[in-house]
């Protein structure tokens, strides 16, 4: 079974972009033990990248501060579609232990939209990873819509012995 589940997430080698936004940086250790060989979540194709422009899934540890909320928006703009959003712990969720302070705002949400919720302060690394992996069949499920072929809306016919492709695309 595990073996199918690596074969199904080795066609594409998605790059992570991982974001501390103002966290205790007890998320961003346990994801450092994700990426370490005891858990390796590189076996799954994930790398780990700081060039959001190369990204594909953008995970977001900590609370949303008054500070780091424009760099978030400006972080997922600059990934390109399609785009997965995870974030992990309590903090990137809620606000965390730090809801309600004059610096935090609340979580990832209000600002950008998160595909895949990660509970806990701080989150084990198995959890982390079966987000990174629900993370994983989500973008293949919107890489199979955006790279859906257009529908031919015309008819095929010929002309001098060769198809006109001139009324095949019709309107969209």
């Amino acid at each position: 079974m595990i073996k199918e589940f690596l074969k199904k997430f080795r066609a594409k080698s998605p790059w992570l972009l991982h974001y501390n936004a103002g966290s205790c940086n007890g998320c961003d250790i346990e994801i450092l033990a994700c990426l370490a060989p005891k858990y390796d979540l590189e076996r799954l194709g994930v790398k780990n990248t700081g060039n959001p422009k190369q990204s594909d899934i953008f995970l977001i540890t900590g609370p949303v501060t008054k500070r780091s909320r424009e760099r978030i928006v400006e972080l997922y703009s600059q990934i390109p579609e399609p785009k997965v959003v995870v974030a992990c712990g309590s903090c990137a969720a809620t606000g965390g232990v730090f809801r309600g302070m004059y610096n935090v705002e609340d979580g990832v949400d209000r600002y950008i939209p998160v595909d895949v919720y990660v509970g806990g302060c701080a989150p084990h690394p198995e959890q982390i990873i079966d987000g990174v992996a629900k993370a994983l069949s989500i973008l293949q499920e919107k890489s199979k819509t955006i790279e859906k072929p257009k529908k031919l809306l015309g008819e095929i016919t010929e002309r001098n012995g060769q198809i006109d492709r001139t009324n095949m695309a019709g309107k969209i």
